[in-house]
């Protein structure tokens, strides 16, 4: 692969990154249209591993400058970021570049912020794409306002590359599988109580299926945390479920922003590092779920660490959650009356999620009838929820949740505010 590569660009700085066991990432570059040379490649970051995947310097910086090749003409709107995603299969790699504008030395210059993966990683690394672009997004946004400023850009993007390359190298090893036993969950257990008491339980589901089944899980002991963690992930699909992570017994990781489920480990003082700002990042609200002490808390947690530079005193991210639900009661209920280990609880999970999904279905129909297909403001929720037999706050959250995840924006279309609002929320639905 080293025959014809171009020498690299003059004066490539190159950041080596530690990190544990096995990279699916190659390298990540940050390059540049230079008006006289072309394309130039500015910084370069490269996973060090025990066994580090051998591209070289001059291949990387052939592999950017071709992600910048044609961007010359770039007409784009303002602050615009495209992403591109390229499979070069006779090089065996495949790339994912972000393009933006941005100024450098008082010039304004197309640039481009890439990831280089083998091309055998294309199915790990698909599911987690959305993930990662929009986390790069984000930090090129932050970035560009440094740029306006005169100052490098380099140090905010290592801030989110670093990060990546270790959330990458997590998610190879402590992914959850797509398929998952139910007899590893607590749906197998002989009695509700073997593993947790059932206000637990149902109060954790619920919480999590009306966050759209984004939830944390964190606890002491790594067996039982994910345990929690494949019981939540049942109720997701395959896709979402590669999108979530087990914990690590040896140490924790790190919360990452845009996984589904993830479990954390505390520390030995009997607490956690959570970063505030990461939590609101999130394209969906968070489920907390401490299994030490058997609570669920809808969208926050009852102990936090403090998390440097990202801790915000005072300020109360997750609101507890008390809507209560016949539908998740209802299911857990009747599954424990059925033998397990029989396969007869996969199936009438399944069937419960069919009857969630076609619920969903009914909601939006429901709407896009009553607003004729967007063009009128939705006016009547009261009647929404006795036709439809959502009158209990908890299962019109689960279905609305669902339905969110079917047509992103719904929940800010019937409500006039973002799916974040949970207080403003509970208010508007107490006075109906």
């Amino acid at each position: 692969m080293s025959s014809g590569c171009p020498p690299q660009s003059p004066a490539v700085a190159k950041t080596e990154v530690v990190v544990e066991g096995e990279s699916p990432l190659l390298a990540a570059t940050f390059a540049y249209w230079d008006n006289i040379l072309g394309p130039r490649v500015r910084h370069i970051w490269a996973p060090k591993t025990e066994r580090p995947l051998l591209l070289s310097d001059g291949e990387i910086t052939f592999l950017a400058n071709h992600t910048l090749n044609g961007e010359i003409l770039r007409s784009a709107e303002c602050g615009a970021v495209d992403v591109k995603f390229f499979v070069l299969a006779e090089k065996g790699v495949i790339i994912v570049s972000l393009i933006f504008d941005g100024e450098l030395k008082g010039d304004k210059n197309t640039c481009a912020l890439s990831l280089i993966l083998p091309q055998t990683q294309l199915a790990f690394y698909l599911p987690l794409h959305a993930v990662c672009v929009e986390r790069l997004k984000h930090i090129i946004r932050k970035g560009r306002i440094w740029m306006k400023m005169g100052c490098s850009i380099v140090s905010v993007l290592t801030s989110e590359i670093v990060p990546i390359m270790e959330l990458l190298s997590s998610m190879k090893t402590h992914s959850v599988p797509e398929d998952i036993d139910i007899k590893d969950t607590v749906l197998n257990d002989d009695d509700i109580g073997d593993s947790c008491h059932e206000d637990f339980l149902h109060k954790a589901i619920s919480s999590h299926l009306q966050t759209c089944g984004c939830s944390m899980v964190v606890g002491s002991n790594p067996e039982k945390v994910n345990k929690i963690v494949r019981t939540l992930c049942l109720f997701l699909t395959p896709a979402e479920r590669k999108c979530s992570r087990l914990c690590r017994a040896e140490s924790s990781f790190r919360y990452d922003t845009g996984l589904f489920v993830q479990g954390l480990l505390k520390d030995s003082t009997g607490s956690f590092v959570l970063p505030f700002r990461q939590v609101l990042y999130s394209p969906y609200p968070t489920t907390h779920i401490d299994v030490d002490v058997n609570t669920r808390g809808g969208r926050g947690p009852d102990t936090v660490a403090r998390a440097d530079d990202t801790f915000t005193p005072d300020l109360n991210v997750f609101q507890d959650v008390m809507h209560r639900d016949t539908l998740v009661k209802s299911f857990l209920d009747e599954v424990f009356l059925l033998k397990p280990g029989l396969g007869l609880r996969s199936t009438f999970l399944a069937q419960f999620l069919l009857l969630l999904h076609r619920r969903a279905l009914t909601l939006l129909k429901y709407i896009e009838d009553e607003t004729q297909k967007g063009k009128k403001p939705f006016r009547s929720l009261r009647s929404l929820k006795t036709d439809l037999d959502l009158t209990e706050e908890g299962d019109l959250n689960i279905v609305m949740a669902m339905a969110e995840k079917l047509k992103a924006g719904l929940h800010s279309f019937v409500f006039g505010k973002s799916f974040y609002t949970s207080v403003q929320e509970r208010d508007v639905l107490m006075s109906f």
